[in-house]
């Protein structure tokens, strides 16, 4: 009985000893190498690369951000820029004024809409000698050119030319233009005795536009300070 036991364990050792020798048993077979994969997303590429292949240097897993289309054009950039949107309708405001100021002044068919009574007194204002300019041209004609021009320079395509040139025109221009209307105001209050409703919502879109820009450019003449440090 005892030899054949023994006969039996020897048979199951040397049973077992063949199942390791030949990979039996529940050994965790080696991860074999991965193929290089390439995926691809929405605007968006993901390359990773087996560091174990041979010829192929060890690339980490990037994602590359690939730049998309932005709206651009004239409604973009006025949503963008709301200041410069609105100089421009203050400039086309006083321009559709000095329109109508000038068509009063050469068609007298045309009633100038306004009190002519007291104070407040368009008629005398835009018939007295100061409304020629060296006395023989009209300040309607020229405010008419001047708020064409600002009309136009203050454009969202006259915004986007961003060129030292231009921007120190616009300043000037405006500045020039202030000091003007500062001249009509002192014409129509020492000189006159009148005001003209129709020249002061010209006058107060003109400052407006004045302080706009004046604001406009201390941001952009720091920035140049700035890059020239």
């Amino acid at each position: 009985m005892a030899p054949s036991k023994q006969a039996r364990r020897s048979r199951q050792a040397v049973s077992a000893k063949k199942r390791v020798s030949h990979g039996g048993g529940n050994r965790p077979r080696p991860a074999s190498p991965s193929a290089p994969t390439t995926a691809s997303g929405n605007g968006r590429g993901t390359t990773r690369t087996d560091p174990t292949s041979k010829g192929a240097p060890a690339v980490d897993a990037t994602t590359t951000d690939v730049a998309q289309p932005t709206g651009g054009g004239v409604g973009a950039w006025v949503r963008a820029h709301p200041l410069q949107l609105t100089t421009w309708a203050l400039s086309l405001f006083a321009l559709a004024v000095s329109v109508y100021l000038t068509i009063t002044h050469y068609d007298s068919s045309v009633t100038l809409a306004c009190s002519d009574k007291g104070v407040i007194n368009c008629a005398k204002v835009t018939t007295s000698t100061q409304s020629m300019v060296f006395g023989i041209f009209p300040v309607a004609v020229l405010g008419l050119a001047f708020y064409v021009f600002m009309a136009a320079i203050n454009s969202p395509l006259g915004w986007r030319m961003d060129r030292p040139e231009v921007k120190w025109l616009r300043l000037g221009s405006i500045i020039v233009g202030m000091g003007f209307v500062l001249y009509l105001i002192y014409a129509e209050v020492i000189q006159i005795g009148n005001i003209c409703l129709w020249c002061t919502s010209v006058h107060v879109a003109t400052f407006l536009i004045f302080a706009l820009l004046v604001y406009e450019a201390t941001s952009w003449t720091s920035a140049t300070a700035r890059d020239r440090r």
